[in-house]
């Protein structure tokens, strides 16, 4: 998947790893809760199922997590797709984090005061919190990574919430002050950035530096080793500030096909994955897979969609991507691709969230409706196919590997749109090659995808403001619509939660009207972790908020 902004969605594509999850995301499993981290919402209701063994072993302390997709790079802030997410909330620290209830809580900075009218944050830092090469950890630091995340120069998708400051400056060695232009309501949390070491990138390009694939981090797990396409390996940090992890090493396993990774599951080669709807309903049912494993399923934060790159002409009117939502039959893929295991979703807000509009438009399945919206665009319906100007109406839909849901929804989506008359190819791209290459270059048509959100509605700017239409940046279907983009502004810049619902509300029906993506689902998340794995406690935030208080028990006899 994909995440929104560091402190937002921990967006990525909803494409990958172990659960459903925006970042842009496939499917992943999420470890340590950082408020950069673009996360789910609404989790309260987790069921479990599987037997706890409570023989707390220190020395056989290695959690292997498999990921359908490999890291694009390991510097923190650098990039927006799960994996790379993933691994580096092990290594990086933000000055704050979101807990187990998805609350902002002390992270580097051990406290903070608001003053100046909501202006200034003023953050208290931590002592003795080192490097994990030994250096100190200082405000210094804090200031450098700011200074990188407004330099154009700079890399990174999640620039924008950082030039709204308008002075930042350290005073001494423990306490960090940033002054924004006027009230930003999203300020607190995206100081959950991962802080980067001034002292090995001061001076050092981005693109090339060692520290991508080597990195440096404050956090719980540092870096081992890297086998591109393989695995990635961390080891526990033992001079972390919140004590030393009790697993001592994790391993993400890199295995992009789903079948093959519940195989190693069940050989032993992966202790905690998420699970296909077909292998949680169906192939994780008998007494010895019960026995050896728990599993947990939960609403995702996080939603899958169909987004269309406005750039290229067949997707420029609204009518027509207004017509190819209501063409596409969101029941049908909720019930053949998830088998039940998702629920409908009508815009970038989870249920039962205070600033979710559920009385927004709904592209209800209507094929009739939607041919009748494409002739007035000038399509018309000629031997079962849908022509304009002699050309026929056809496109391609890229996909990540590693997702059979996702694999499903597009040939059903293929085929609801056959019978309108659009010819729909479907491209299924390794996951690094996708972003990289055709995402991020906006050299696409249309992709199916998703993000991991966090409960900060302000993330959602990220991809729908047009000022995010940026090199790099989340907004990569180049949606742009002005009054969105005062009404984000707005939003963010009140810290009263009932006008900002006002402004959320409005936001959502002009997405539902203008239709830059067509909004398919919310997954449940499914993780499965084998039953010698204890300190799992289930919350809003999921289950794997944070891995270093996992610890790994005595073998099942």
């Amino acid at each position: 998947m994909i995440r929104p902004r560091k402190s937002a969605f921990k967006f990525l594509f909803a494409l990958f790893i172990l659960i459903s999850v925006t970042v842009l995301n496939g499917c992943a499993v999420s470890g340590k809760n950082r408020v950069n981290a673009h996360h789910n919402h609404s989790i309260n209701n987790i069921s479990y199922a599987g037997t706890f063994h409570n023989n707390f072993n220190k020395n056989n302390s290695v959690l292997i997590i498999g990921l359908s997709a490999d890291a694009t790079n390991l510097i923190g802030n650098m990039a927006a797709d799960a994996p790379t997410a993933e691994v580096t909330s092990q290594i990086y620290d933000g000055l704050v984090r979101y807990n187990r209830n998805l609350k902002i809580v002390p992270d580097l900075a051990k406290s903070w005061k608001i003053t100046n009218g909501g202006r200034t944050i003023i953050f208290k830092l931590r002592r003795h919190v080192l490097w994990q090469d030994g250096h100190h950890f200082t405000a210094r630091d804090v200031l450098f990574t700011y200074h990188l995340m407004i330099n154009p120069k700079t890399p990174t998708p999640y620039s924008a919430d950082y030039l709204k400051v308008e002075k930042a400056r350290t005073i001494g060695k423990y306490i960090f002050q940033v002054t924004y232009k006027k009230p930003y309501a999203p300020a607190l949390s995206s100081w959950g950035l991962s802080i980067l070491p001034r002292f090995l990138l001061k001076g050092k390009n981005l693109l090339t530096t060692k520290l991508r694939s080597h990195p440096v981090g404050t956090g719980p797990y540092e870096f081992y080793k890297w086998i591109h396409g393989y695995e990635i390996i961390l080891k526990a940090n033992p001079h972390y500030f919140m004590g030393v992890p009790h697993i001592k090493e994790i391993i993400y396993r890199i295995v992009p096909d789903s079948s093959s990774m519940f195989l190693m599951l069940k050989s032993d080669g992966i202790d905690y994955m998420g699970l296909t709807p077909i292998q949680y309903k169906f192939e994780s049912k008998g007494k010895n897979f019960i026995k050896k494993f728990k599993k947990y399923i939960h609403p995702s934060l996080s939603f899958t969609f169909l987004g269309y790159n406005i750039l290229d002409k067949l997707f420029k009117k609204r009518k027509v991507r207004q017509a190819l939502s209501y063409a596409i039959n969101k029941k049908e893929i909720i019930k053949g691709a998830l088998l039940g295991l998702g629920r409908h979703c009508y815009g970038p807000y989870m249920p039962g969230t205070y600033y979710y509009d559920g009385n927004v438009k709904k592209y209800r399945y209507n094929p009739k409706k939607a041919l009748r919206l494409l002739k007035q665009n000038g399509w018309n319906l000629i031997n079962g196919r849908l022509i304009k100007n002699g050309k026929r109406f056809k496109f391609t839909i890229l996909t990540p590997q590693g997702n059979p849901e996702r694999l499903s929804a597009a040939e059903i989506m293929q085929q609801n749109l056959k019978k309108i008359g659009i010819k729909v190819d479907i491209r299924v791209m390794e996951w690094t090659s996708l972003i990289s290459e055709f995402i991020m270059k906006k050299n696409f048509q249309a992709v199916l995808l998703g993000f991991t959100i966090t409960p900060d509605p302000a993330d959602a700017s990220s991809i729908f403001s047009g000022n995010d239409i940026v090199p790099k940046g989340l907004n990569f279907t180049s949606f742009n619509n002005a009054q969105i983009n005062k009404l984000f502004i707005k939003a963010r810049s009140t810290f009263n939660l009932k006008i900002q619902k006002k402004y959320y509300f409005e936001i959502q029906r002009l997405l539902a009207e203008d239709c830059p993506y067509t909004f398919l689902y919310i997954p449940e998340a499914m993780p499965v972790v084998k039953s010698t794995v204890g300190g799992i406690k289930p919350a809003p935030a999921g289950i794997g908020y944070d891995i270093r208080r996992w610890f790994v028990n005595e073998k099942i006899s």
